[in-house]
């Protein structure tokens, strides 16, 4: 295994190695605070209008918000596995594990936006200058709602595809990388990824199912 560094700032590979994980962890907890304050906004506007954000929550897709937690939650274990075979120098097998965490962030986005075309269509989605057609109870609470789902779920997307982008880089320069450098990169991409997955944890059942019981 290569032991060389890629820059002339590190002496040694395990401070480069600890240097990109401090850097993450850095980049994870800025993003955590910015995810912090929206689920705070919709958790305290939900203490005020609970009934109104129960009545819209049940025009979600559950079906569709399910299957995209279970491609996921596959996802970071693809991307674990491709941890585990990067340490022990499966190389091919990794490649292969991080395709795969891919192509799972390219199926919850196809899903997301299946998800985005039908709430269109049913009115719902007051963004980008859409007419809002809401006739449930409470619409301007509802529309309240709506926005706040289409900002948290956004943020979100746009986050997964940063991720799925850089997965893509990842793999086209991977055989012009060192064994050190996969290592390091593998492992500093799996934190954000993960770190997107919680968010969705978060965000799933604060949208999907926690206001469904409410006034049920």
């Amino acid at each position: 295994m290569s032991t060389a560094t890629e820059s002339v700032a590190f002496d040694t590979p395990e401070r480069e190695e600890r240097a990109d994980t401090f850097g993450m962890w850095i980049f994870i907890g800025s993003e955590a605070m910015l995810f912090g304050a929206v689920l705070l906004v919709f958790f305290m506007a939900r203490l005020d209008h609970g009934e109104a954000f129960a009545a819209a929550s049940k025009h979600l897709s559950l079906p569709l918000g399910t299957l995209n937690t279970a491609v996921l939650l596959t996802s970071s274990f693809a991307m674990a596995l491709a941890h585990f075979c990067s340490a022990a120098g499966r190389w091919r097998a990794a490649a292969w594990s991080l395709a795969a965490t891919g192509l799972l962030g390219v199926v919850f986005l196809i899903i997301k936006g299946i998800e985005y075309a039908k709430e269109f269509a049913e009115g719902i989605a007051p963004v980008l200058g859409a007419p809002f057609t809401y006739a449930g109870p409470d619409p301007t609470h509802a529309q309240f709602f709506f926005g706040l789902y289409f900002a948290m779920t956004g943020l979100h997307a746009l986050h997964l595809i940063c991720g799925t982008v850089a997965v893509a880089a990842l793999l086209a320069l991977w055989r012009h990388t060192s064994p050190a450098s996969r290592i390091r990169r593998v492992q500093a991409l799996g934190l954000y990824w993960h770190f997107v997955d919680i968010v969705w944890v978060f965000l799933f059942p604060a949208l999907y199912l926690i206001d469904r019981t409410v006034g049920a």
